[in-house]
């Protein structure tokens, strides 16, 4: 992945994107082709340029020529077909790689599944979901991080360094409470019409 689509820009198609790769200036060049993740499509790079005024890119493709088209781009995560000079270093891994990985503790305790992968500077965070501690993020540190294997589908974390408290249950709603039937005064020698307990049932032995 290379970049993730935030929004679109004015009417000619243009692109917001948040920038997921080290060498921007390199896959946003004029000319480089993008694809959506999982797709063929080939999105062509006419223009890049990145934003002044905060983090990411503004891209347009030869493909997208106008915003109702660049909308259906919006949320969706852009890669490069790599050849052999684009092969990962050791250690690193695609994003893609890494969603769905098992994030366990050092004591073996399944703590759940990374769902989504972001950028903070220099560092990536994965966003896990799972007991007992619901969702929460987790930089890929050393200091958090004891084992980083997304081949084998697994992260290993310290659960200590990260701070974490499990989730607390729900309260359960506190059932109301009965309504007392108002007790009408009346005279002496008649019957009272109400009750301020209400009657038992007995049980019909006949």
């Amino acid at each position: 992945m290379v970049a993730l689509v935030r929004g679109v820009h004015g009417l000619h198609g243009d692109v917001r994107v948040e920038v997921l790769t080290d060498r921007p200036e390199e896959r946003f060049a004029p000319g480089m082709v993008l694809h959506p993740e999982g797709r063929d499509d080939a999105l062509t790079i006419s223009a890049a340029i990145a934003i002044p005024d905060g983090p990411g890119w503004r891209l347009r493709f030869r493909e997208i020529p106008d915003r109702t088209a660049a909308e259906r781009l919006r949320d969706t995560y852009l890669e490069v077909v790599t050849g052999p000079d684009g092969v990962l270093p050791r250690g690193a891994y695609f994003w893609h790689e890494v969603i769905g990985a098992t994030v366990r503790d050092v004591a073996d305790r399944e703590l759940g599944i990374v769902h989504d992968i972001y950028r903070i500077g220099d560092a990536e965070v994965v966003v896990v979901r799972g007991e007992p501690f619901g969702e929460f993020d987790v930089p890929i540190v050393r200091d958090v991080v004891r084992i980083f294997a997304p081949q084998r589908g697994e992260i290993v974390v310290d659960v200590d360094a990260l701070g974490l408290e499990p989730r607390k249950p729900p309260r359960s709603p506190t059932p109301p409470r009965p309504r007392r039937r108002t007790t009408t005064a009346t005279p002496s020698n008649a019957a009272p019409t109400a009750t301020a307990e209400p009657e038992a049932v007995e049980e019909d032995r006949s």
